[in-house]
């Protein structure tokens, strides 16, 4: 729906990269040279913008219309990401289509001319793909995407990507029968998705466009259209829209781009169709609607307001004027949403949070938005506060301080992604790709935006920015304000209407910020002394120890310019609690949120604005974890961070202050849906009551504080073992004395991780048979789960065979389930076998089904995994389980996040790299038997947990 604006307040996060990688495009580069087949007329956006589209992209136009991007990148090494995109969608529909073009995303994987019902999954399966992860499709307003990641590059595998994409292009076959059994997969993911979430959103759109199209066409559909549909009918829409000038194929990834091209031309060049249609009106959004109010209740929904005016669209092609406009834009709406998150850190906040945003509503208008989350009961004070700061920032602009945090952000952003450009992605570039596809923007690169940014930077002043937001933003004057929340407010909606009026008649403050301070965490003592170090000769893991007993691994790789990722495991977490104490950590998360001794988190924002750093702190089984991703300029700070909050942590009271509103919310929408209801009860029922794993209640979370966390922390930071991880493009001598300086000038710790040997028995309590939790969402909604006890990792071999009956048994009920009965849209089998809890170990399945369905989807579970313990699988089944499971192990190297798994613990944990080197080998050598052996073991159906979540109300069935 939206293009390059901030999509909506509560989205700026994800908005906010989405603007980096546009503005990282102000400016030209080197044309690309078109392939010999592109058409003469124009047929990119970029043949008509003044941006250089990145010269790596290669773009072509077959004679009967089909565009191509081809991107040959080799990271991650060896492999390749294939997009089908057709601009087709649900607002291609009619009202008697209402959610075809879903249904039909559907019908690919259903049966074509050449590829048999069943087939198509069966054979990425046996090649390395595996359903769900490396296989898949989605459905939007405007697109459906069909996506394959494949493992390998070989021309074999590309050429079998192409062949399965042309398929579902043009070759599908709507048998009557599969269209039935799938009627029944697509009214299950549309039963899933219903509840409060999706009421509120329902009414919301219909609230805030009553005149618009897309409201009335999410692509889900309807239950009484998906009824209707029949095998010609959807037919008939595949046949109308699939064609030719409204598809993009998309290839990125390890390949030769001519061989490509050349394959494409084969596979797709006598595809012809008929023009499509021309898309149904879409209606309008109307600038004029003003002064409305509208109030909408449900209990699990948290306090918020938002207060909207319309605009008319604007056509703002994708230029470098255009792209300089945005960033001044960006700019704007930072700092303003920057006040509003530094007002949301106080001690008694007037709001949870706040945002302020401009969206592109398709083409037919946009919305500027002032968003407002509240405590219960506290939207008054909440609306007066966002709406002064709203209104003083639109009436007196902006601080040149101000501006300049945004800029020294937004710098740091351009710069990092010039850096790594020459080891970026395929998923990066597959992005850029659809992003020219779905919102007309121009795939240039980092560098050249980096040019753009280095020229136009000198530029930016307050009065630039404030002018830039006041030509996008519409006046919020006379909104439209809409309520949500568990309690209609106190004197409805003249009161709502009352509270804005009088933010906008009261006088304004002069207001001053306050001046930004320096880093004061950067002596640590004398730096520590190296007394071990030794590399592994296998993987080249760096292994080394300061004398004060913390330990270091490195792992230099050219698989990210510019990155480092550093990890710190320190020793406790969980192993803390204790039954007597089972909460005495669940306030860790919340730790940096209490900034450090000297400075508040909002302190810190400000000074470290330029900068990439950032850290998480948690606790995780047995350690606590934190971390952050930086880059060479900025590890020692990232370091000097990282330790300052392991020897002064803050403990400020706005940090508790936030985890008891988060707690608050959590308990209100606890049992909204299944899901939620399910996973609050579950370790409890597990675990027979241990209150280690027991959700408490809501009273003792709002009693939690750092009184109670700190003397629990005490002794672990200060003391604890402590191992750091550095992964990534990293200069190993100068990080060594970086690490010295700070994590190894601390006080010596302890040499090695506790055994925490009493601390780590947990024990499966739950006795076979059926265990009832009830839920307040919908009334056909139900969740059946089955869980076998098994035990814990420490047999590596055990644990792979588990992964593999994991593997199998998720293609039986994708089978069994999904397909021959069409009872649920999306059932699971999961083996979880500890490292942490001694012999705890779960095995589950799960679908999510009509209340109706409960019984005989149980039977279907129950049966599968009879036939798993007593009858040998299809040596098919078994291949098309286990492959997948080899290309990840063989692809996990290829990317950092693989490194760090094996050195954040490589010298506390060694048997875990021992374990990885010989999976493969472990793997490949698992036959039909062991896992007939495995299940018959674990898995019988009368060792069985099984979980009903079930609405209120509703009579237990007989299993």
């Amino acid at each position: 729906m939206t293009r390059h604006r901030p999509a909506a307040p509560r989205l700026l996060p994800l908005v906010a990269a989405l603007l980096l990688s546009a503005c990282a495009g102000l400016g030209h580069g080197p044309a690309a040279a078109p392939p010999t087949h592109v058409a003469a007329a124009p047929t990119w956006v970029f043949e008509k913008s003044d941006l250089a589209p990145d010269p790596r992209f290669r773009f072509g136009r077959l004679p009967n219309g089909m565009r191509t991007i081809i991107v040959p990148n080799a990271t991650p090494k060896g492999t390749v990401q294939v997009r089908l995109d057709v601009a087709t969608g649900s607002l291609d529909e009619t009202a008697n289509e209402r959610g075809f073009a879903h249904f039909v995303e559907h019908m690919a994987f259903n049966g074509s001319t050449h590829v048999p019902e069943g087939e198509m999954v069966r054979l990425l399966e046996r090649k390395g793909l595996a359903f769900g992860a490396d296989t898949n499709a989605q459905t939007s307003f405007e697109q459906t995407t069909y996506m394959l990641d494949l493992p390998r590059a070989d021309d074999d595998l590309v050429d079998t990507a192409l062949m399965l994409m042309r398929e579902t292009a043009s070759e599908l076959t709507f048998s009557p029968e599969a269209v039935a059994r799938e009627r029944g997969v697509v009214l299950s993911e549309l039963r899933d998705g219903q509840g409060y979430a999706l009421d509120n959103f329902q009414d919301q759109l219909a609230f805030f466009y009553p005149k618009a199209t897309y409201p009335k066409r999410l692509p889900i559909g309807t239950v009484q259209t998906i009824d209707a549909a029949t095998a010609q009918s959807l037919k008939q829409f595949w046949q109308a829209h699939y064609v030719p000038e409204k598809t993009t194929l998309v290839v990125i990834g390890d390949v030769d781009p001519d061989k490509v091209t050349a394959a494409i031309a084969r596979r797709f060049g006598d595809w012809h169709a008929a023009p499509a249609p021309a898309r149904p009106g879409q209606g309008k959004v109307l600038p004029h609607q003003r002064g409305q109010t509208e109030i909408w209740i449900n209990p699990a929904l948290a306090e918020r307001l938002t207060v909207a005016r319309h605009g008319p669209w604007t056509d703002e092609p994708d230029t470098i004027a255009m792209r300089r406009e945005n960033l001044l834009r960006q700019i704007g709406y930072g700092i303003v949403n920057r006040r509003f998150q530094s007002l949301s850190r106080r001690v008694d906040a007037p709001f949870r949070g706040a945002g302020f945003g401009t969206s592109d509503v398709f083409k037919i208008g946009r919305t500027t938005n002032l968003i407002v989350d509240t405590v219960d009961g506290g939207w008054a004070r909440g609306l007066a506060a966002a709406g002064t700061v709203w209104r003083e920032a639109l009436a007196k602009g902006f601080t040149q301080a101000e501006v300049d945090e945004q800029v020294a952000n937004l710098r740091t952003g351009i710069e990092n992604a010039a850096a790594g450009e020459a080891t970026r992605n395929n998923a990066t570039l597959v992005s850029l790709a659809l992003s020219l596809l779905h919102d007309d923007m121009v795939p240039t690169t980092p560098s050249s935006g980096l040019m753009r940014f280095n020229t136009f930077a000198p530029t930016i002043t307050p009065a630039s920015v404030l002018a830039a937001l006041k030509r996008e933003a519409v006046p919020l004057d006379q909104p439209l304000i809409r309520f949500q929340g568990r309690k209609t407010p106190a004197g409805g909606a003249k009161a709502l209407r009352h509270t804005w009026q009088a933010a906008m008649a009261a006088p304004l403050d002069e207001g001053k910020a306050a001046p930004a301070d320096t880093f004061g965490y950067t002596d640590f003592g004398t730096p520590g002394t190296v007394v071990a170090d030794s590399t592994d000769a296998t993987l080249g893991i760096r292994r080394i120890r300061f004398a004060n007993g913390v330990m270091l691994n490195i792992k230099r790789t050219a698989l990210e310019a510019d990155r480092i990722h550093v990890r710190a495991a320190l020793d406790g977490g969980e192993m803390l609690e204790t039954r007597d104490n089972p909460m005495a950590v669940d306030l860790a998360s919340s730790l940096p949120a209490g900034g450090l001794g000297r400075y508040s988190q909002d302190q810190l924002q400000t000074m470290l604005a330029g900068h990439a750093v950032g850290t998480s702190f948690g606790a995780n089984g047995d350690t606590f974890g934190a971390g952050g991703t930086t880059t060479a300029r900025d590890l020692l700070l990232q370091l000097q961070l990282m330790a300052a909050y392991l020897t002064d942590p803050g403990y400020r009271p706005e940090a508790e202050e936030l985890f008891h509103q988060g707690m608050a919310n959590y308990f209100a929408r606890r049992d909204a849906t299944p899901g939620s209801a399910l996973s609050a009860a579950l370790g409890g029922i597990l675990s027979g009551g241990d209150p280690r794993f027991t959700l408490q209640s809501p009273q003792a979370y709002q009693q939690l504080g750092f009184a109670q966390l700190k003397p629990v922390l005490k002794e672990p930071l200060a003391r604890g073992a402590l191992e750091i991880a550095l992964v990534g493009d990293v200069d190993e001598a100068t990080a060594i004395a970086d690490v010295a300086r700070t994590f190894g000038a601390l006080p010596p710790r302890e040499a090695t991780f506790r055994a925490w040997q009493e601390a780590r028995q947990r024990r499966f309590a739950a006795q076979p048979g059926v265990q009832v939790v009830r839920h307040k969402g919908p009334a056909n909604q139900a969740i059946v789960r089955m869980v076998w006890p098994t035990t814990d990792d420490r047999d590596p071999v055990q644990t792979l065979t588990m992964d593999l009956v994991e593997q199998v048994a998720g293609i039986e009920v994708i089978d069994t389930v999904r397909e021959k009965l069409g009872k649920a849209y999306s059932p699971s089998a999961s083996s979880d076998m500890s490292q942490v809890w001694t012999g705890w170990g779960t095995f589950t399945l799960q679908a999510s089904v009509n209340v109706a369905d409960i019984a005989a989807t149980h039977a279907a579970l129950a049966q599968t995994m009879a036939d798993l313990a007593t009858h040998p699988i299809d040596a098919d089944v078994l291949e098309r389980a286990r492959a997948p499971m080899l290309e990840r192990l063989d692809n996990a190297l290829k990317g950092n996040g693989g490194w760090l798994a094996l050195a954040a613990r490589a010298q506390s944990r060694p048997d875990r790299i021992a374990r990885f080197q010989a999976a493969r080998a472990r793997l490949a050598a698992l036959t039909v038997a062991d896992v007939q052996a495995a299940a018959k073991a674990w898995l019988t159906p009368d060792k069985a947990v099984t979980v009903l979540v079930l609405p209120d109300g509703v009579a237990v069935p007989k299993l």
